[in-house]
């Protein structure tokens, strides 16, 4: 799993380069808009089925025929409600070049929908190998095809057809990697067996939804689509911490504590082992993300791009904080109390809405990242509290897994801010790349003398 993200975001960031030389942030801005539709009708029709089959104990195969029908209606009538309301949301966001757009982003609903749904038995017994093939593959026709068409035609329609070109090979995939052949069949029963579970996962994905694409939905309605490309993209570089070290984890981790989600000793050891690799990974991508933000961004993207260092640097540490919440998370969903990961999200969702606001109107991008920083750090702490009691934590030993990655960090990240400011004057690609060798050098150096001084152990 770790090698298909290093691999699949490799990937993804040489194409993000690539189209940032490319293209514009208005077009960034235009995808952005037709992506968050989708995601907002993905959203709030979302059934959590897919979830309940990994998390119920036993054979799954008498549901897998009704929520594969399910989800293939799901698929058809988010690309038909997204045809027709494509005018409305043109005129909201005040684009009407969104129009076309968003009428053709909705087949990849339809193609997500038609997916086969035995793909869920890759995450629920671990078979992470043929998941690979399915995610890799996807992954490569997506970055191909958009590079291809924006080096020839340099329009925002490269994104729209890679992002076709990938679902329509995971599609296909599906079915070559798993012999299972879905049916239409719909058994209500089932459905409301597996809605128990489901309604909790469809309320925390509504606002997960409204927490980290609110402030996109934001932006684009009050400082327009150009900032919207600019705050999105700088979400796409900070975030490296939740969306590629926690997802990997993630899921691998809920099918896993969902099978000795009765065994507490054994949940708390593989709570605390799993929280020590995130952190241990997290925090230097993210302290390297902050210190070397504006080098990367005039490096690689081109000084059009410099505006949306300051966003890049404050959501680098929302990142941190949000992959230490998710990795907690999959405890709650895995013993089957999701509704207490939906009420903290809940009460972040309130502290987002009141402070987005008078942070955007004062500093902008920037104050959004501010914003939506703030409200996670509290919601996130509460989480963490509530697991350390569910799993019969003491609350030092949950501190102190993250104490050692976190001070190596910040050791870290002062070196080189002062390297930077006393003997570089300039920074190009060769140094850029030495600071960050450097820099995990002496994060792992510190580690060491830290667990050498203070016997830390896990």
């Amino acid at each position: 799993m770790f090698f298909l993200r290093a691999v699949s975001q490799s990937l993804h960031l040489i194409k993000i380069i690539v189209l940032a030389r490319l293209l514009s942030p208005n077009d960034f801005g235009l995808f952005g808009v037709a992506l968050l539709s989708l995601a907002a009708l993905e959203t709030f029709s979302k059934t959590g089925f897919n979830a309940a089959l990994i998390q119920k104990k036993g054979d799954i195969k008498p549901y897998l025929n009704t929520v594969w029908t399910i989800e293939v209606i799901r698929g058809i009538s988010i690309a038909v409600i997204l045809f027709f309301i494509s005018p409305f949301i043109a005129e909201f966001f005040s684009v009407s070049e969104t129009v076309p757009i968003l009428r053709v982003i909705g087949l990849a609903a339809i193609l997500k929908g038609l997916t086969n749904i035995a793909v869920t038995y890759f995450q629920k017994e671990l078979d992470f190998k043929k998941f690979f093939k399915y995610q890799f593959l996807g992954a490569f026709a997506d970055s191909i095809v958009t590079i291809i068409i924006a080096f020839f035609f340099q329009s925002v329609w490269a994104l729209v057809i890679g992002l076709l070109a990938g679902n329509l090979v995971r599609l296909v995939m599906s079915y070559k990697v798993y012999s299972y052949r879905p049916k239409f069949k719909f058994d209500f029963l089932k459905l409301k067996e597996l809605w128990g579970f489901g309604k909790w996962v469809l309320g925390s994905s509504v606002l997960v939804f409204l927490i980290t694409h609110g402030d996109d939905i934001f932006v684009g309605k009050l400082l327009g689509v150009t900032a919207l490309g600019f705050y999105q993209l700088a979400y796409l570089i900070s975030n490296t911490p939740a969306t590629e070290i926690t997802h990997v984890i993630s899921q691998v981790t809920f099918p896993a504590y969902s099978k000795f989600q009765n065994d507490i000793p054994r949940l708390r050891k593989a709570c605390l082992k799993v929280l020590g690799v995130t952190a241990f990974f997290s925090f230097p991508i993210a302290g390297l993300i902050f210190v070397l933000a504006p080098d990367f961004t005039m490096i690689f993207l081109g000084e059009k791009w410099m505006p949306m260092v300051p966003a890049i640097q404050i959501l680098g540490i929302w990142g941190l904080i949000r992959s230490i919440g998710a990795t907690i998370g999959s405890v709650l969903h895995a013993i089957g109390r999701p509704g207490l990961a939906t009420k903290a999200q809940f009460f972040l969702l309130i502290l987002l809405i009141i402070l987005i606001y008078p942070f955007t109107i004062r500093w902008g991008i920037l104050g959004v990242s501010v914003a939506v920083t703030l409200s996670m750090l509290l919601p996130t702490l509460i989480v963490c509290f509530i697991a350390v009691k569910i799993v019969n934590c003491k609350l030092f030993v949950f501190v102190k897994v993250i104490a050692l990655p976190l001070v190596s960090t910040i050791i870290f990240v002062l070196f080189i801010f002062l390297l930077k400011i006393y003997w570089m004057d300039e920074i190009n690609i060769i140094t850029f790349f030495s600071f960050v060798i450097l820099g995990i050098s002496v994060y792992i150096g510190f580690s060491n003398l830290l667990n050498k001084l203070l016997n830390y152990k896990n």
